[in-house]
């Protein structure tokens, strides 16, 4: 073989390595920007509730230091509030017969991402630890958190039905900035806990207690109204509530039971 035609396949070698190398590039660079845009674009049937309720109150916990973590959670990028369609219709309707009474809901949580439940375990496993023992679970030992179903590593909320809400007044009370360094236990009355603008539910949002259950009979008879008026009217639209949350509701025939979604709030 002549030494022109063993320089030529070299440089056909090095041509068609080249080339290949190229067309792998390309491919990986097409697959992880399809991958990250499945992961980060909002999936059909979901839609963010001021779409559905524009009046609606949103005081997102996650996205802020004010909540068990003491940080923000993985995932919630931006003060938005996304959920199923269906479940924003129904929202709808209770928002509408609250406003007859200048009341209106208040929504600390709805669509929550797999990865930020992956945050709240990992959090949980670690026991070193306690930032925000003081008021998120001052009484409940944090090695419980898993055994007690406080924590868990799927919840209700990643299928884009469940909501964690309340009830304000119209217009909403002022409410202070979250001072991590000087909590107030979840389950104190009213004028000890954190001031939270709603109306008088017992605890506070995400309290770790069993004054949280939501029928629990040491309430005092404003209280127990109140739960029960939030109640009455989130299963008069077809959803039901966790015993051991107040402010928890799934609805009940919700799209997407089996899914378990994991786009970023943004």
């Amino acid at each position: 073989m002549s030494n022109n035609v063993q320089k030529l396949i070299r440089t056909l070698s090095r041509s068609l390595t080249l080339t290949l190398n190229l067309t792998h590039i390309s491919l990986f660079i097409l697959l992880f920007t399809h991958a990250n845009f499945a992961q980060s674009s909002i999936p059909d049937g979901f839609v963010e509730i001021r779409e559905v309720i524009p009046d609606v109150i949103l005081d997102i916990r996650y996205t802020t230091k004010h909540n068990f973590l003491g940080v923000p959670v993985d995932g919630y990028k931006e003060e938005k509030c996304y959920m199923t369609k269906e479940t924003a219709e129904a929202l709808l309707k209770v928002q509408e017969e609250l406003s007859n009474f200048s009341l209106s809901l208040k929504i600390y949580d709805a669509y929550r991402p797999q990865r930020a439940v992956d945050h709240f375990v990992r959090w949980a496993k670690d026991l070193s630890d306690t930032l925000t023992k003081r008021e998120f679970y001052p009484t409940l030992d944090k090695s419980r958190l898993f055994e007690d179903g406080y924590i868990a590593e799927r919840s209700g909320h990643s299928r884009g039905s469940t909501v964690d809400l309340t009830v304000v007044p119209i217009p909403p009370p002022f409410q202070p900035e979250f001072d991590i360094d000087d909590q107030c236990e979840c389950y104190e009355p009213l004028e000890k806990r954190f001031n939270d603008n709603s109306i008088d539910m017992g605890t506070g949002f995400d309290c770790f207690h069993p004054l949280s259950h939501t029928e629990n009979p040491e309430l005092n008879p404003k209280q127990r109204a109140n739960r029960l008026l939030l109640k009455t009217l989130m299963d008069k639209y077809d959803f039901r509530n966790l015993a051991e949350e107040w402010w928890h509701f799934t609805l009940r025939n919700e799209p997407f039971p089996d899914t378990y979604f994991d786009f970023v709030i943004e």
